[in-house]
């Protein structure tokens, strides 16, 4: 149970800091940005296995990327309101 709230603690922390260093607006609630630092965290893992500061700042790296799919898939899925 303790790991569960763990990664959701981490997972909210690299997402919002995620958001922070992207620029432009990203509408998403707080369960994606949660869901998005998870995945960010992931995929950090993937590629650092080390941990530490390093690994945290590769898993924020990650995040940012994320967003920017996230907001590439949104803007092709988004209809035009003209």
């Amino acid at each position: 149970m303790g790991s569960i709230v763990y990664t959701i603690i981490i997972g909210a922390v690299i997402g919002i800091l995620a958001r922070f260093f992207k620029p432009g607006a990203d509408p998403m609630g707080w369960i994606l940005t949660i869901l998005l630092g998870i995945a960010g965290a992931y995929i950090g893992s993937l590629l650092y296995a080390g941990g530490g500061f390093i690994g945290f700042l590769i898993s924020i790296i990650c995040a940012v990327v994320l967003l920017f799919v996230y907001e590439f898939i949104r803007s092709k899925t988004a209809k035009p309101t003209a």
